[in-house]
């Protein structure tokens, strides 16, 4: 069946839209966190595996970091176990620390790897325990209030924070053309294993790397203003008003702080973008608009 002349011609505008900013990202290296909406629809997954194949096979080195929170929630349920969250964090006990580790080490990292490997890809899962990859401490969380004399120290667990980052495993899989999926666990001194927030590794990994981009997906259009329209652009300047003005705040504010944190570390450019659209990736870098807001230097 032959396309309509339209319809030809609006592929051709693709390509053609596409072609400079393949040339531009050819051999350079995205970090790419995935998670939200994209990670539990069935068309979504499929897209964002066939994008990332896509990314591959015109010279781009993709790097997938995941989260697992909707998977970790069912399975937790599925035991009899409550799941319990502190200002966002989940409190992570040992058996629910050995619950998060088996979904997102295994169920849910080996699910993308074999996505991205059904659509011509060649991918390979691995944890921040891997190679020593993600070396982390317990997170020490205080909570302040007006009527406490001192903050509070919250025990929230096997929550982790990096305490150093070793790219060598990363790059030895780019090198051989390999596309990393890397669940967000890393490991302490003592051994011990800790849960550790996807968009934070995902920015440490973009500086590490000297990424050109860091992408964050969402299930948000982006950032948004007090009038809750998308802002396409942002720098440092912009960012630190909208949070003064409450425009950003809640989950988003920590993204947000995590993609500066990248900018700052030296990555190109940092994408907030909407995961629930499909082929948001590609949209997102290769044209003129984008779906989402872009934050830069």
């Amino acid at each position: 069946m032959s396309l309509s002349r339209s319809a030809a011609m609006n592929i051709a505008r693709v390509l053609t839209e596409a072609l400079p900013y393949i040339r531009r990202f050819a051999g350079k290296t995205l970090v790419i966190k995935y998670g939200g909406n994209a990670m539990v629809d069935e068309r979504l997954k499929s897209g964002f595996a066939r994008d990332v194949v896509l990314m591959k096979l015109v010279g781009i080195n993709p790097v997938v970091v995941h989260g697992g929170g909707p998977q970790i929630n069912q399975l937790l349920t599925r035991l009899g176990k409550e799941s319990r969250f502190v200002d966002g964090l989940r409190v992570t006990d040992r058996e629910t620390m050995d619950v998060v580790e088996m979904v997102l080490g295994g169920l849910v990292n080996k699910e993308i790897v074999s996505l991205i490997n059904q659509h011509g890809g060649t991918a390979v899962g691995l944890s921040g325990k891997d190679g020593g990859m993600i070396r982390a401490r317990k997170l020490v969380y205080t909570r302040a209030a007006p009527e406490m004399n001192a903050p509070e120290i919250i025990d929230i667990g096997h929550v982790g924070e990096i305490v150093a980052m070793d790219r060598a495993v990363v790059d030895v899989l780019i090198r051989g053309e390999v596309i990393p999926v890397i669940a967000p666990i890393g490991v302490g001194e003592d051994g011990q294993s800790y849960n550790i927030n996807a968009d934070t590794v995902a920015a440490r990994l973009a500086a590490e790397l000297g990424a050109e981009k860091l992408i964050l997906l969402t299930n948000t259009p982006g950032v948004l203003d007090k009038a809750e329209n998308l802002v396409t652009g942002l720098d440092a300047a912009d960012v630190e008003r909208l949070i003064a003005e409450g425009a950003i705040y809640g989950g988003m504010l920590p993204k947000v702080r995590c993609a500066l944190e990248a900018i700052e570390g030296g990555v190109g450019s940092a994408h907030i973008i909407d995961g629930r659209v499909e082929h948001a990736v590609l949209l997102e870098i290769f044209t003129d608009q984008g779906v989402g807001t872009l934050i830069r230097r």
